[in-house]
């Protein structure tokens, strides 16, 4: 955690002197005449990917971590306390980049993630816990790890009927909300900013309500079936998003919006940190991550198809329905995670 945050901070540090101090020139590329790209692009593409990958790989190792500071009966406090926070950071990060760009050059924009990328490493310098896993093996490739972590999802069913879920609503939310601007700006028809900025903030305050709700209930011994209804009830609020003309509707529904992914994701977390070795844990998380992010450029790239070809209306109604529909065939197909619970949780279902 501390190499790959230390790598998104000299990232940011790297794109800031890019925008302070933009090489000049550009590179002419095939094509029609006057096609071309500006030098200081080149710059900025890989050191933003060096700022996702970096992310990437962190939020499996943290994810993984939490276990080792935190007894499982405490997980999903843990987790929603976590993450609440975070999202609340996030927003207002989110506001302050704005504020700044609004006021000062671009390059000042820039201080904000580098804080927040600082502030990690020094909390992370903090920390006196060994976080390591103790293998119960020799020392492995990193790609015999990865096989091995898939092939311990293909084993446990309910655990890859997780991930696969996870694929699927990944990909149906990223299709819908791809187009988030363009439904506040045609469905809607506002088409002052500060509505598109109320619509992310409802959703970001959502998620973190969630994390917080749903740290308060015991959902240990259902902790499939809570995820089954949790899926249902986002392609609810999607559809429901392609129903209203108002922004005073819009804004409810995707607040719910919003607090369904934080209540699925505390779920998703403290149920995995809790029944898989620990050995596995990481490869796990790290699977997930490879196959929900993977899919989300394609979902984007469908919901723009789906735009052209039925609106933003059929594309909200669409990606709302089959999520719901989905959730309805988890249900009845998806036995090992419909019974999914913690281990020695009581009142678990049986059937």
């Amino acid at each position: 955690m501390r190499l790959v945050n230390l790598i998104g901070l000299v990232a940011i540090a790297g794109l800031a002197a890019v925008f302070v101090l933009p090489p000049g020139g550009q590179i002419h590329l095939p094509g029609p005449p006057g096609f071309y790209l500006p030098t200081w692009i080149l710059f900025v593409y890989p050191l933003w990917a060096a700022v996702i990958v970096s992310s990437t790989i962190f939020r499996p190792a943290f994810n993984t971590s939490v276990p080792r500071v935190v007894r499982r009966e405490f997980l999903g406090r843990a987790n929603g306390a976590i993450y609440a926070i975070a999202g609340g950071v996030s927003a207002a990060g989110t506001i302050g980049v704005g504020i700044l760009l609004t006021v000062a050059p671009a390059a000042y924009a820039f201080a904000v993630p580098f804080a927040l990328f600082f502030v990690t490493q020094a909390a992370l310098r903090g920390v006196d816990v060994d976080l390591s896993v103790t293998r119960t093996g020799p020392t492995r490739s990193l790609l015999r790890d990865a096989r091995n972590g898939f092939t311990y999802l293909g084993r446990h069913r309910a655990i890859l009927q997780i991930t696969v879920a996870g694929l699927v609503i990944n990909f149906l939310v990223a299709l819908a909300t791809v187009e988030l601007a363009l439904y506040v700006t045609t469905w809607l028809g506002l088409t002052q900013g500060i509505w598109y900025g109320a619509m992310v903030a409802a959703a970001t305050v959502g998620a973190s309500v969630g994390f917080v709700l749903v740290a308060n209930v015991r959902f240990e011994p259902w902790a499939g079936r809570a995820l089954i209804g949790l899926t249902c009830a986002l392609g609810l609020t999607l559809f429901a998003l392609a129903l209203v003309h108002t922004i005073w509707l819009a804004l409810p529904i995707i607040f719910l919006f919003g607090t369904i992914p934080g209540m699925f994701t505390t779920i998703f977390l403290s149920t995995i940190q809790s029944t898989v070795p620990d050995e596995m844990m990481g490869r796990v998380f790290s699977a997930d991550e490879v196959g929900s992010y993977a899919l989300v450029p394609v979902g984007q790239y469908a919901g723009g198809e789906l735009t052209v070809a039925a609106g933003v209306e059929g594309t909200y109604l669409f990606a709302g329905a089959t999520i719901l529909v989905f959730g309805v065939f988890m249900f009845a197909a998806f036995g090992a995670l419909r019974n999914l619970s913690y281990p020695g949780s009581s009142a678990a279902p049986t059937s």
